[in-house]
């Protein structure tokens, strides 16, 4: 349950990348108990919003899934589009859609490089460019979190080409920020940590083996006792995109347990 106010995002409407599962979808949620106007989520794999459409027609916000790999240029821009066709605008973007296949800087193919350059940095780049240009045309103020990562300050050896990219979006967010703060768009990134969603799930059991007791070993080896939980993430995505975050662009938040440049 978000700890925003029922009406933090009132009248805006939401593109959300990747919000048919794991945090794209609490993000969903979220905006729509913050009295969201409307909520429309991307994926590859539609038929996987079925319960979260359920979940945001129950809190009564107009929502709709569009068909989309931001891998591909052509759908990332169509979201944008397919959001300003159904709504007539676009007000908040989240870029929430990435892949975190394992690959270090000896093994990684060019192709899985290019790969993590094309959804986790190229997709986000061009429906960027896409919402902007509708929030330019429009003469209207917006509002963009980008989700980043916690590794894009260095990360571990087997995620390589993921650090790579996300690096890069980490400094885009901030030249996007830079470059249209006189427009009043403002943008703004969580550098996120360790969190338990379904993708993750799954990485965890295609490459390093985890069974069923992985989640609580994982919280075991942290201070807190638990990893990230994509509710309570969520809730500060939309703080970001709401007015009550004020003037706030260019940041680049570590939403995490870990403290960079800390060491024991």
């Amino acid at each position: 349950m978000t700890v925003l106010g029922s009406d933090a995002l009132a009248d805006k409407v939401v593109l959300i990348s990747g919000g048919t599962q794991g945090l794209g979808a609490a993000v969903a949620r979220t905006a729509a108990r913050s009295g969201a106007a409307g909520v429309v989520v991307t994926g590859r794999d539609p038929d996987k919003a079925s319960g979260l459409l359920d979940d945001l027609g129950a809190l009564d916000v107009d929502a709709m899934v569009v068909r989309a790999d931001v891998g591909h240029v052509a759908d990332a821009v169509n979201s944008v589009a397919a959001t300003v066709d159904a709504f007539g605008r676009v007000d908040c973007v989240v870029n929430a859609a990435a892949i975190t296949t394992r690959g270090s800087l000896v093994d990684t193919s060019p192709e899985l490089f290019d790969e993590h350059i094309a959804v986790n940095l190229r997709g986000p780049f061009f429906i960027m460019q896409a919402a902007v240009q509708d929030m330019l045309a429009r003469q209207a103020t917006g509002s963009i979190v980008n989700i980043l990562s916690i590794s894009s300050h260095g990360g571990q050896s087997f995620i390589a080409p993921y650090v790579a990219a996300k690096a890069g979006l980490v400094a885009l967010t901030k030249n996007a920020a830079h470059a249209h703060r006189h427009d009043r768009i403002r943008v703004n990134g969580l550098n996120i940590g360790w969190t338990a969603t379904p993708t993750e799930d799954s990485i965890q059991r295609r490459f390093h083996d985890a069974d069923d007791t992985w989640l609580e070993k994982a919280g075991a080896s942290v201070p807190f006792g638990r990893i990230g939980d994509p509710e309570e993430i969520a809730d500060m995505v939309a703080f970001l995109l709401s007015d009550g975050s004020g003037i706030v662009t260019g940041s680049v938040i570590d939403w995490d347990q870990i403290v960079v440049g800390g060491f024991d």
